[in-house]
């Protein structure tokens, strides 16, 4: 089960701080703070059937593949990430690395990461297939299909 404390999502040591979801305003935009701790790596490489992704740096370095090409997102830094483009991110460094993460339209939001959490935050390994359907059912493509 996911665990949310106010706006904040926990999937394992991953966190996200909601400041706009789905559920807010005419929906069209969703827009949270994501935290991933050194050395970790997510989601899967994907890309969104429909959605535009920006990520803006807020500490550390966020390393984003998108399309097969490296970007470093330190504070102060964007990248823009538009449909149908391959991407996935990390932290490749020895501090957590934290991104403000817009996505537009506002249709992978809230309810497809508790979905996530569901699966991710449960006792032992997380069931792949059942992670690829909720993405696959939210518009996130893994770059295998």
């Amino acid at each position: 089960m996911s665990k949310r404390d106010g706006s904040l999502l926990r999937l394992g040591a991953l966190e996200l701080r909601f400041h706009v979801d789905e559920n807010d305003g005419s929906g069209d935009l969703v827009m949270f703070e994501f935290m991933v701790p050194p050395g970790a790596r997510v989601p899967e490489p994907h890309y969104h059937e429909a959605v535009d992704e920006v990520v803006y740096g807020l500490e550390g370095t966020m390393t984003t593949m998108r399309d097969g090409e490296r970007h470093e997102i330190r504070p102060g830094e964007s990248l823009l990430i538009r449909r149908g483009q391959v991407h996935h991110h990390s932290n490749l460094g020895d501090v957590p690395a934290k991104a403000m993460v817009v996505l537009n339209p506002g249709t992978i939001g809230l309810r497809y990461f508790e979905e996530i959490g569901e699966v991710v935050n449960g006792p032992g390994k997380p069931d792949m297939e059942k992670v690829r359907e909720i993405m696959t059912r939210h518009g996130l493509i893994p770059a295998e299909a």
